[in-house]
């Protein structure tokens, strides 16, 4: 591992990389999960509010989940979810955007009933290639210590 719930400080940021998305990846996801025609079809996304094919918002929180977890959940001792504060669509993510982004820390916290684990609260923005800000959320995710880490 390379971070521990102690490295997880309130103003430090997690860079997420880049993320390319496809139209059939859009459409992949949307025939299984949301198959509303703006995420079915270019045409019909033109003729929505969209102005393209959209990828679904669950499928953007899909795709920031996984920039995360690449980015650094993978490198922590991460045991679980607690929760999703908010979660705001700002822009449309359209087939062939490039996203990018960041995970911040707000808030760190031990467990008043578990303390061998913190409580994180992260807040996450992702910029298609226009820097125009189309994500964001904020989660609480369950860490161990690094005194539980050691002893497991």
């Amino acid at each position: 591992m390379t971070y521990s719930f102690e490295d997880f400080t309130p103003g430090r940021r997690f860079p997420l990389g880049l993320k390319t998305v496809s139209a059939d990846e859009i459409i992949e996801f949307a025939s299984e999960f949301d198959p509303q025609p703006m995420h079915l079809s270019e045409e019909a996304g033109k003729a929505s509010i969209l102005g393209g094919l959209a990828a679904s918002g669950w499928h953007t929180c899909a795709m920031m989940m996984r920039m995360a977890v690449d980015s650094y959940i993978n490198q922590a001792p991460s045991q679980a979810g607690l929760g999703v504060d908010f979660v705001d669509w700002k822009k449309p993510v359209l087939a062939g955007d490039t996203l990018s982004g960041t995970s911040t820390v707000v808030e760190q916290r031990i467990s008043a009933s578990r303390p061998g684990l913190g409580i994180i609260k992260l807040h996450h923005e992702l910029q298609n290639q226009r820097g125009e800000t189309v994500f964001i959320a904020e989660l609480n995710v369950m860490f161990a210590t690094l005194s539980e880490w050691v002893s497991s």
